[in-house]
């Protein structure tokens, strides 16, 4: 398809919406970003205004009707996911879905077969995988730089914890710390070991907010896998780190390690009689992240055009859910919890 574009909309534009919508509009060259939709028109106006997009409408059903679209880039609430997918492959519309797909399996599955029958592609948005220092780490074990994984620790700290009203929404249709937050780290485990889990062992706590206590979530967590090629791996999760956005990893094995550290906003440090120091960490995932959410939606439309298969696949995106949901029930139950318990 040489010098075809692809036409896109985009339905939703709160945060990560606007995110994406400015990547379309200003750093995808062949891509044309010709509606976005929501249903505060006003916000949809805004972003439609201020990158000079055509249109912008409440109904993402508009969207959904335009024969000019090839495709819809979904960054609605998560509850909404499932369905929009399974509409926007009944009018043969490809999708790039922000994660995660739903928060249950029964409508994760019906998304993918719906899917798998129009024939079209979905590429869930696990924007870790293209981040290039997480790239680095997967090359190093696909080239056995480090001999044979054994150890797998993913660090992963937000700066301050989100809005209480956003924790209210998620909790409401079935969501947790694991689904909203860990989920990133359940995929990019999986994507670094290139095994299946096996079994999860989950503890947690909430020494950060008391109203996330009181409506039943979270705030910090660490998590055990055990992958079925041996790899053990650790996740941590905090809502809350003072010092900024915190995002580390590191890859052992027989021959060697890998790790990243994290990104900061300049190389400097200061040297000084008092202290060896240097600026925070980049602050939030908008900043850290910046290169790897221009990255997949350029994979994304690159896919489509080139008529290649998604870096990111249904599958990729119903996994995480599974281990998200088996972590769940390992901190209710206190026990390890086999994935085949919560996927049977």
């Amino acid at each position: 398809m040489a010098n075809r574009r692809l036409k896109v909309g985009l339905i939703g534009t709160g945060h990560i919406g606007r995110l994406h919508a400015e990547d379309l509009a200003r750093r995808i060259p062949n891509a044309d970003l010709l509606a976005v939709a929501d249903v505060f028109v006003d916000a949809a106006k805004r972003c439609a205004e201020r990158l000079g997009i055509p249109r912008a409408v409440a109904d993402y059903h508009a969207i959904l009707e335009d024969r000019e679209m090839d495709a819809v880039v979904v960054c609605s609430p998560s509850d909404t996911h499932g369905q929009i997918i399974v509409e926007a492959a009944a009018v043969g519309k490809h999708v790039f879905c922000e994660k995660p797909i739903d928060y249950h399996l029964a409508k994760i599955d019906a998304a993918l077969a719906a899917v798998d029958q129009a024939g079209v592609k979905l590429q869930i948005g696990f924007h870790r995988r293209f981040d290039p220092n997480f790239r680095r780490v997967k090359q190093a074990i696909e080239q056995s730089e480090i001999g044979q994984p054994m150890l797998l620790h993913i660090i992963s700290r937000d700066p301050a914890p989100p809005p209480i009203d956003y924790v209210k929404t998620y909790l409401q249709h079935g969501g947790s710390l694991f689904l909203d937050m860990m989920i990133h780290d359940f995929d990019m485990a999986r994507f670094l070991v290139g095994s299946e889990v096996e079994e999860i062992y989950a503890l947690g706590g909430l020494p950060v907010s008391a109203q996330t206590a009181e409506l039943g979530d979270l705030d910090t967590a660490v998590v055990t896998l055990r992958f079925a090629n041996g790899v053990i791996a650790t996740i941590d999760n905090c809502r809350r780190a003072v010092y900024g956005y915190d995002q580390r990893l590191e890859m052992f094995g027989s021959g060697g390690s890998i790790s990243v550290g994290n990104n900061f906003p300049n190389a400097a440090i200061l040297s000084n009689g008092e202290r060896i120091s240097r600026d925070l960490p980049l602050h939030f995932f908008t900043e850290r992240y910046v290169e790897a959410y221009t990255a997949e939606i350029q994979a994304f439309v690159d896919a489509i055009l080139d008529g290649r298969p998604v870096e990111v696949t249904g599958q990729d995106g119903r996994a995480p859910v599974v281990m998200a949901l088996a972590a769940q029930k390992s901190v209710r139950e206190r026990r390890p919890v086999r994935l085949s318990e919560v996927d049977g």
